[in-house]
């Protein structure tokens, strides 16, 4: 029982990371109607430009400093994207927008990669470095437990300013019926600007934890993890910021079990954590095929 409650800790707190990634991209979605594929390359960018700041910069940057000055970078590099990218494509097929997203994700990884090579995973100290919590016989690494707080104050901040915000409002209703809401004054534009800005910051804060223990440190693999976190939003609905937060959790969960018990799972193959989370997501999208919370739509025959 004791290691059934320890995975299952752990999965929640995997599951807070998945769930500031997939919220990125059902804002993206919902301000703008774009599939961001670029979440990856932000999450790696916010990565890059932390350790960047702490361990190479001859300015000596602290630890906070440079986790601020990751957040500003990489929302900013995101809202640059939306502004000069993304704002004068408005208006083409969608998958034409997804493939644009792509692409970028693809640019920045492969200028990312060069600049900080391939070979050993670079290090961030973290100040709470590998250190581990034990609540009774359930032990968690602080990294994860920060992750897991951090985690949830956003997400709720998030909830209160979707709610309550002028922004969240306009956002409301640009998802609702973009030409209506335009006809209202609202302005799409910076909707889907201030909506980027917010994603690139999301991604940013879930880098800090992602290359922190148990995982081994930066290293370019570390954008995959948006692969993982498409799933999580996919499974709660891409127009869902409350499935967001449910798909990165049952994600999470999914995939730390998975890993877990893997000998009793081995019939299914080795690794099989890596694909538990589109198992999943094949399942949920069987049954309800807009997820979890995703608005269906309804057609008049």
């Amino acid at each position: 029982m004791t290691y059934f409650l320890t995975q299952v800790l752990n999965g929640i707190s995997l599951g807070a990371i998945y769930g500031l990634v997939a919220l990125g991209f059902v804002i993206i979605f919902k301000s703008s109607g774009v599939l961001s594929f670029a979440q990856g390359s932000l999450i790696f960018l916010g990565a890059f430009c932390i350790w960047y700041a702490v361990d190479q910069s001859k300015w000596g940057f602290g630890f906070w400093a440079a986790v601020g000055i990751g957040i500003v970078l990489t929302a900013g590099t995101a809202l640059i994207l939306e502004l000069t990218i993304i704002a004068p494509a408005r208006g083409a097929p969608v998958i034409s927008l997804a493939a644009l997203t792509l692409g970028i994700d693809i640019l920045f990884a492969t200028l990312l990669t060069n600049r900080i090579g391939t070979f050993l995973p670079k290090t961030l100290q973290h100040p709470w470095g590998a250190e581990s919590v034990s609540v009774g016989d359930i032990t968690i690494t602080k990294n994860r437990l920060y992750a897991l707080i951090v985690g949830g104050v956003l997400i709720g901040l998030f909830f209160l300013a979707f709610k309550y915000s002028s922004w969240g409002v306009a956002m409301r209703a640009v998802s609702e019926d973009g030409e209506t809401a335009a006809l209202m004054g609202i302005r799409q534009g910076r909707v889907s600007a201030i909506s980027w800005l917010i994603a690139g910051a999301l991604a940013a804060i879930a880098a800090l934890f992602l290359v922190g223990a148990p995982s081994g440190g930066l290293d370019p693999q570390v954008r995959l993890i948006a692969l993982a976190a498409f799933p999580a939003a996919i499974i709660g609905g891409l127009d869902s910021t409350a499935g967001a937060l449910v798909g990165g959790l049952i994600v999470g969960l999914s995939e730390t079990m998975a890993a877990g018990y893997a000998d009793d799972i081995e019939f299914l193959g080795s690794n099989f954590q890596l694909i538990a989370p589109y198992v999943v997501m094949l399942i949920v999208l069987v049954i309800r095929p807009a997820g979890l919370f995703g608005t269906r739509e309804l057609t008049r025959v």
